[in-house]
This record gives structure tokens, sequence and C-alpha cells, in this order.
């Protein structure tokens, strides 16, 4: 069986992708507790970064499927006293079925899948979210259908989750619209990819002009709290707010991969308006990463 990993949506194909998604929504609705796929299987789950929905997910994910998933930090394991990468992705492989990291640099989880002999999951990195998008298009698909010709409009920085909907534009074929300050805008190379699907604005109203999907994200992302200050001010006019929600159409979504900041990058009346989204898309976590557990494992 040839091992797949998850590093990027980019790893999947656009039909794999849409048969992953169909297959979130499926165990989402018909949940049977004998069917047990990963008994037996163990997750390894390495965390240099903090999280709620990403361990929470991943770990129940396991549970339901009958596996098991192990916890590893920086401080618990000899990663944080500077074993080098190739030996304990070689190592952590050899014990376990597949291996999640949450991490800072996007070269540690390459590194990882280069040397691993299991599938490797990114379950983020600062360059890409990849799993947050699937649990984003799961629940547009659920509410929308198929997001194929929509216009998606992103509004602040052009960080990981930034860059994870402009692949997500070419895996999905959708438009994506940015809007973010000059100097935060995404990484060019990334852009590039993706051709005529991204238009860039000065403007949140301008970008989210007739949006099926409006996005947002926190303007400092962890490790980058000492910019707060100066965040705030380069990013104090891409706010979400009803004005901004009013320009794309009158059914459009709003999404955010939370923790949010209401009153910065997005007005309270918006997040917890009737077109915001943001549980179910948070609980989609857990369904979309089952069926892309299952993917990588049972193939």
């Amino acid at each position: 069986m040839e091992l797949r990993h998850f590093t990027s949506l980019l790893d999947l194909s656009s039909a794999e992708l849409r048969t992953l998604i169909a297959r979130a929504i499926q165990l989402k609705n018909h949940r049977d507790p004998d069917y047990q796929p990963m008994k037996g299987k163990v997750l390894g789950m390495i965390f240099e970064k903090s999280s709620t929905r990403t361990r929470i997910s991943f770990e129940a994910g396991m549970a339901q499927f009958g596996g098991s998933a192990i916890f590893l930090s920086p401080r618990d394991t000899q990663l944080g006293r500077g074993e080098p990468l190739e030996d304990s992705a070689r190592v952590i492989s050899s014990m376990v079925d597949a291996i999640m990291l949450r991490t800072n640099k996007h070269e540690t989880v390459t590194t990882f899948a280069h040397y691993s002999r299991v599938p490797v999951i990114n379950g983020l990195t600062d360059l890409l979210h990849p799993c947050q998008l699937l649990a984003d298009m799961q629940t547009y698909f659920e509410m929308r259908g198929d997001i194929a010709g929509k216009t998606v409009t992103w509004i602040g920085d052009g960080n990981n989750m930034c860059h994870s909907y402009i692949n997500a534009a070419r895996q999905f074929d959708f438009k994506l619209n940015i809007a973010c300050p000059y100097e935060y805008r995404p990484n060019q190379s990334i852009v590039d990819a993706a051709g005529s699907r991204i238009a860039f604005f000065n403007h949140p109203e301008q970008a989210a002009a007739q949006a099926d999907l409006v996005v947002t994200d926190v303007w400092a992302s962890m490790g980058q709290e000492d910019e707060q200050k100066k965040r705030e001010i380069a990013f104090q006019d891409f706010q979400v707010n009803q004005q901004t929600m009013q320009a794309a159409h009158p059914d459009a979504l709003f999404m955010h991969c939370l923790p949010a900041h209401r009153g910065e990058e997005v007005s309270a009346e918006v997040i917890d308006g009737p077109q915001s989204v943001i549980f179910p898309e948070a609980e989609n976590r857990l369904h979309a990463q089952k069926a892309l557990l299952e993917f990588l494992i049972c193939r």
C-alpha cells in the first residue's frame, strides 16, 4: 500500500478531497459505535504549540474509532533536548500507526514525512493549517452545497489559514478575494500557484462584494503576541463587521477557526449573529479528521 501523508491540501487530489468531505458528512450523520476501524491502532500526537480543537478532535476521533492517541510535547520527549528530527521520525513511526504534528516550522512536518514509515498529518504549522480547511469545507458543503464556482473572501492576516484557503481555492475551484494590509500579504509563491483564482483588495467591503463565504482569523497568531499592538494599528480597517457582511450575498456564511477576539478581527454582532457557523465549523474538525485518519490508515 502506498504511503500517503497530509502535510498540505495539495497532497490529495481534488477528487480525493471531495470524497473525504462526503465521508466526513456520512460519519457525522450516521455514527456507528460498532464501527471501530482503528482498533489496536495508535496515533502519536506531537504538540509544540498549545491546542484545544486539534487535540480534542484527534484524540476523540481515535477513541470513537476504537484506537488510542498519545500526547507528546517537547517537555516530555527528546525532541525538546535536540534529538534530530530524522531520528525522532524513524523511532516514533516504528511504534505508532500515524503521526500528527502541531508545530512551528513547516519543515518539521515535511522532514517527519520524509523519514516516517507511517502517515504524517499536519495539525498546524506557521505556513499551513490544512485540517482546519477540511472542517471549513465540510461545513460549507453541508449548508450550501459544493463550493466550486463560488466566491470566498478572506479578510485579515496573510497567515497559515490564508495560505490554506489559497490552496483550497485551487483544489475546490473557487474564487478567493483577499483584503489585508500590503505588508501582511500571503506568501507570493503560494499566491502565484493559484493563478487567476486570487484577487487582492484594499478594503473589506470591496473584497466581500457578492461573496458566498467570509472568513477571518486573529490578527496576531501564536508566537506573534509581541506584535499585538503593532498589528492592531495595521489591521484596524480590516475588521469583519455588519457592513462587511452586508456587502456579501444575503445568505453568505461567516467562519473563523477560533479562538476569536470579539471587537478586533470580527465584531460580536457578526460572530454571534445568524450568518456565523463557527461552532458547527469547530465540531467538524472531529468528523473531517476521522475521515482523514480512515483514509490514511485504513486504505
